[in-house]
């Protein structure tokens, strides 16, 4: 344009010269002027011609195209876990993005793709994972499918975020007993080892025989000697029951009060050392009552051939059937052994109520024996002996 300009203007330079007949000096200076404007305009020009070119720049009063996604929520997807009937339900956000294929290719749904994609990939993980590390798998899904890689058949790329892995409430209250009753389990079998442990070391170390019962002893209490000592006819005892069998002869001089025949399953003893036949009758606790009586009589000073001790043993035992108290019939069993050991009745001096108080001639001082008295007659006290 400004080329066009400068050389019109120049034409317009010569008709008026020519018509007007200039001197020779006016030509040159028309014609310089005449270019110094057209350089100035050009030199305008430059300066507001832009940067970058118009043909370059972009409208302003075009519209910015709207952003497409591709996206879609998927929630509560049950997913298989290593545990049958326990699935993980699964939420999260798929993205995709679809991937140019031929022309003529099928149409398909690329959010159905995606969808597919991202659960195959989590199934992958979700079936090797127990139920109770819901959290843990939801950490590795979001790993594992923070990548975008293409489905299958190539049509679409798809990802997945914001996962959430949880279980259903019934599954997860389920676990939770399972989990308290193995615990429970394991701290019962640990239990019942312990003490099958301890019977076996007890019964197969420590009681197998009365020497290594005092020699386990002494090695927990290595400073009580004499303690062991008194302790022995006690672990002999003990020794006895744990193998079920009597205690050995030998051992007899170390049980407390306990004659020959007061190992394990024999009879109770009576007062003169034999069995009695009414107190094995009676059970053990009637032949403990018998033994107990005989050894209070005993320790009391009064002994075998005393007459006092038949009145006291047959006092005790009308006493205690009266009462009806257990072991009765053993204590009249002992005191019938008492009266029948009586050869010769004592004399009177010896008889504790006085010549009176036989009342037959059939017991040394004792008179027939009477089953049942009466109160009465337990009144009387010595007057009816």
């Amino acid at each position: 344009m400004t080329a066009f300009l400068t050389l019109i203007g120049a034409l317009v330079i010569v008709i008026t010269g020519l018509c007007t007949r200039w001197a020779w000096w006016a030509w040159p200076a028309a014609f310089g002027a005449l270019l110094a404007v057209a350089a100035a305009v050009l030199v305008g020009e430059r300066r507001r011609r832009p940067l970058i070119p118009r043909e370059f720049v972009l409208e302003p009063d075009l519209p910015i195209p709207p952003i497409e996604r591709w996206e879609k929520v998927v929630r509560n997807v049950a997913l298989p876990s290593l545990s049958p009937d326990y699935d993980f339900l699964v939420t999260a956000l798929v993205r995709w993005v679809p991937v140019d294929v031929p022309h003529g290719a099928p149409e398909v749904s690329s959010a159905g793709l995606a969808v597919d994609a991202v659960l195959s990939r989590a199934r992958v993980i979700t079936v090797e994972q127990p139920p109770q590390r819901a959290s843990l798998v939801q950490h590795q899904l979001s790993g594992e499918l923070a990548t975008m890689l293409p489905d299958p058949t190539g049509r679409v790329l798809a990802m997945a975020e914001n996962l959430v892995v949880t279980l259903s409430d019934a599954d997860r209250e389920r676990l939770e007993k399972l989990a308290s009753v193995r615990k429970d389990e394991a701290v019962w079998e640990h239990e019942r080892k312990w003490e099958q442990s301890k019977r076996a070391y007890l019964g197969k170390d420590v009681l197998t025989s009365t020497g290594s019962a005092v020699v386990w002893w002494l090695a927990r209490n290595d400073d009580k000697v004499d303690k062991a000592v008194a302790d022995i006819g006690l672990l002999a005892q003990l020794t006895a029951v744990a193998n079920d069998e009597p205690v050995p002869e030998r051992l007899h001089g170390f049980l407390s009060g306990v004659g020959e025949e007061d190992g394990p399953g024999a009879d109770p003893v009576d007062a003169e050392g034999q069995v009695g036949d009414a107190a094995g009758q009676d059970g053990d606790a009637a032949g403990t009552f018998a033994a107990g009586l005989a050894r209070f009589m005993d320790d009391s000073g009064l002994d075998e051939d005393d007459p006092r001790r038949l009145f006291f043993a047959r006092r005790v035992a009308d006493d205690a059937r009266a009462t009806g108290v257990p072991g009765a019939e053993a204590l009249a069993g002992m005191a019938d052994e008492m009266e029948r050991g009586f050869q010769e009745p004592p004399s009177d001096g010896e008889a504790p109520g006085g010549a009176e108080a036989g009342g037959s001639q059939e017991g040394p001082g004792m008179g027939r024996r009477r089953d049942h008295p009466s109160s009465d007659e337990r009144d009387l006290g010595d007057d009816r002996w």
